[in-house]
């Protein structure tokens, strides 16, 4: 019947997707973990760099800084990496 393969279907759309945040600088790939002065040894420095804010950790005893970089990678697009507590977390890529 039908019934085993529509479940199975939905059971896979449902799934989380595993996907790891990275940017290609030059011959060097950043990623996701990827502490504040690695990203600048293999990226340069940024166009931008700038304090978007603080966040605390469950516990509130620990205040770690939100910093938010920008690079421009060519062809109107430029790509806004924000590093928490001094680790790259994510990296978005914005056209202009």
């Amino acid at each position: 019947m039908k019934l085993p393969s529509l479940l199975a279907g939905l059971l896979l759309v449902g799934a989380p997707l595993a996907q790891a945040d990275t940017m290609r600088c030059g011959a060097k790939l950043i990623s996701t973990g990827d502490r504040l002065f690695e990203v600048e040894q293999k990226c340069g420095a940024p166009v931008d760099r700038s304090i978007a804010g603080y966040t605390t950790d469950g516990y509130d005893r620990r205040e770690s800084p939100i910093e938010e970089w920008v690079y421009r990678t060519g062809n109107g697009a430029y790509s806004i990496l924000t590093f928490v507590g001094g680790r790259l977390n994510t990296v978005e890529l914005r056209r202009e």
